[in-house]
């Protein structure tokens, strides 16, 4: 793929061989950020687990301190008599079979995060092949399967993300905007690596953390040292 000059005048701004201390690396990623919009910050960490075992995967979330900049669209699935508490803690949508029929008829997709409590995910368990693939499948470990609706909203809305292995083993997560600057954007990649760190799966023999690249939407890879994640 043929690389655009702003690309290219980008890279020339750091060393791509070189590892960064994160500030350096997060002050490096607001520098290339070239585009006309507000650009996404994303981090991008190879491990050593090996996803198809059941005691490697690592999987969770975690609210980071200054939000993702992103405003989060959440669809609650519950019974009547909690929708009033799903929509007054700030649930866009809430209800039950009716979201199920307008996903599967209509394709329907206007929702970032998916909240249930656990007596309806027999109800959707049949979104499972849609939701699935999209990471939106309501999960225990990611505290979207619950009964308490508000916290869950709540929390989601403040820029609760949920981190996961892909499947050659990566977590991608976006921790904010170029416009945060620096210091909040560290923040959320601390929070967000401790977080990583704490869930590294006991069965797990080896390094856990390979590698830690940063980068904004449409910039290049700034490489993040690793040997104070504790691995």
């Amino acid at each position: 793929m043929k690389k655009g000059k702003k690309y290219q005048d980008s890279e020339k701004l750091f060393n791509k061989a070189e590892l960064y201390e994160s500030t350096q690396a997060l002050d490096y990623v607001i520098q290339t950020a070239k585009a006309k919009f507000d650009e996404t910050v994303e981090v991008h960490i190879r491990t050593g687990c090996d996803g198809r075992y059941a005691d490697q995967i690592v999987r969770g979330a975690v609210v980071l301190p200054n939000g993702t900049g992103k405003t989060v669209r959440t669809l609650v699935f519950c019974k009547p008599e909690k929708v009033d508490e799903a929509t007054g803690a700030g649930a866009d949508y809430a209800g039950g079979a009716e979201y199920v029929d307008k996903i599967v008829k209509e394709n329907w997709f206007e929702f970032d995060v998916v909240i249930a409590t656990p007596d309806m995910m027999g109800v959707i368990g049949r979104l499972g092949k849609v939701l699935g693939p999209k990471g939106l499948m309501p999960n225990p470990k990611a505290g979207t399967v619950t009964m308490d609706i508000a916290k869950a909203v709540t929390e989601a809305k403040a820029g609760k993300i949920e981190y996961r292995l892909d499947k050659t083993n990566i977590i991608h997560c976006p921790i904010g905007k170029v416009s945060f600057g620096v210091e909040k954007l560290q923040q959320n990649f601390s929070t967000l690596v401790d977080a990583i760190m704490k869930a590294r799966p006991a069965a797990l023999k080896g390094q856990y953390i390979k590698s830690c690249v940063v980068a904004a939407t449409m910039g290049p890879g700034v490489r993040v040292n690793t040997s104070k994640f504790g691995n």
